[in-house]
């Protein structure tokens, strides 16, 4: 350190009071005022940790592709007891996070025995669901390498691109979905949205061999139901109409949710920047041309282009 530096380090360190007490004061009564309001005063929320669930999805993919996701090298020796050690350790950690979601959602002094076991019982369940989501996973994998030309291998596909890195996150949310924990599923399907510009909802309904080519700029909403082998493209929507948009799901989960969003059948392609939206039905062996805005049910074997602003009928498998 120069001396000419130190009386200026000096003056400085003479002024570093950045009235510290009082900003602690107001953020306080900023704070119980926000409490208040949500009847939360005398019992301060624990939420899920956004952070926490980043690491227990790491790990979960790590146990579903082991010798290429993890950063050991594995032997045929050694690979399942690192998956079982993995998942174990993701499980535990799992237990609380879904914890904190049902105890926020407890009546005050809820039975937390009940609330432990019903979280247990919750991530026992998860874990049966893992191998049928490596399944899952598969399908979509191939159906990115059939797809696109310029993918070397599967290897690459899996380890590279933004559509697969969405979906690895969507497979696991939708089944934590499907248990009603919206919240750590919403979490889930964030730590993908903001990594890759893709926002799917834990909620929609996805089949297998589902390709998002690209990606950036995908919209899919809570109430998609996605069939088989359908391929997307970036900046796609399959949005709400407007007069649904402020339309609140149920608070209970067992509860029916009002379908505001697509059905897109088996083998459907929609190509950039397409728009969908409301409950319409998008017939099998489709293909939405880019740019169109589709509001009405198209018919299977339909091709809508922006170009004719027209639908015509094609024969299923042809390009557009």
């Amino acid at each position: 350190m120069t001396t000419d530096r130190l009386p200026r380090l000096e003056l400085a360190a003479a002024q570093f009071d950045w009235n510290i007490d009082q900003v602690v004061s107001d953020l306080a009564r900023i704070r119980n005022a926000s409490l208040q309001d949500r009847n939360r005063l005398a019992n301060p929320p624990i939420l899920p940790s956004r952070s926490a669930l980043a690491q227990i999805v790491d790990r979960l993919v790590t146990a579903l592709f082991p010798n290429r996701l993890s950063a050991r090298q594995m032997t045929p020796e050694n690979v399942d007891y690192f998956v079982g050690q993995t998942l174990d350790l993701s499980c535990r950690e799992l237990v609380d996070q879904i914890w904190f979601e049902l105890e926020f959602s407890a009546p005050s002094g809820g039975d937390h025995p009940q609330i432990l076991r019903e979280a247990i019982g919750s991530v026992r369940f998860f874990a049966s669901r893992l191998p049928r989501v490596r399944e899952l996973l598969d399908t979509d994998i191939q159906a990115a390498y059939r797809s696109d030309p310029a993918a070397r291998s599967i290897d690459e596909v899996l380890i590279c691109y933004p559509g697969v890195f969405a979906m690895l996150h969507h497979r696991l949310a939708h089944e934590l979905y499907l248990l009603g924990l919206n919240w750590v599923a919403r979490i889930i399907s964030e730590l993908a949205h903001s990594k890759t510009g893709i926002e799917i909802h834990p909620g929609a309904d996805i089949g297998n061999s589902f390709f998002i080519d690209h990606g950036t700029g995908v919209v899919i909403g809570e109430t998609s139901k996605i069939g088989h082998g359908v391929r997307i493209h970036h900046g796609v929507t399959l949005g709400a109409p407007p007069s649904t948009e402020h339309i609140k799901p149920p608070a209970d989960r067992s509860a029916p949710i009002l379908p505001r969003h697509p059905i897109v059948e088996d083998d459907v392609i929609i190509y950039a920047g397409a728009t969908l939206l409301g409950p319409i039905t998008v017939g099998r062996a489709s293909i939405i041309g880019a740019n169109v805005s589709v509001t009405t049910d198209i018919p299977p074997g339909s091709r809508v282009t922006q170009a004719q602003n027209t639908l015509d009928t094609f024969v299923a498998g042809a390009g557009i």
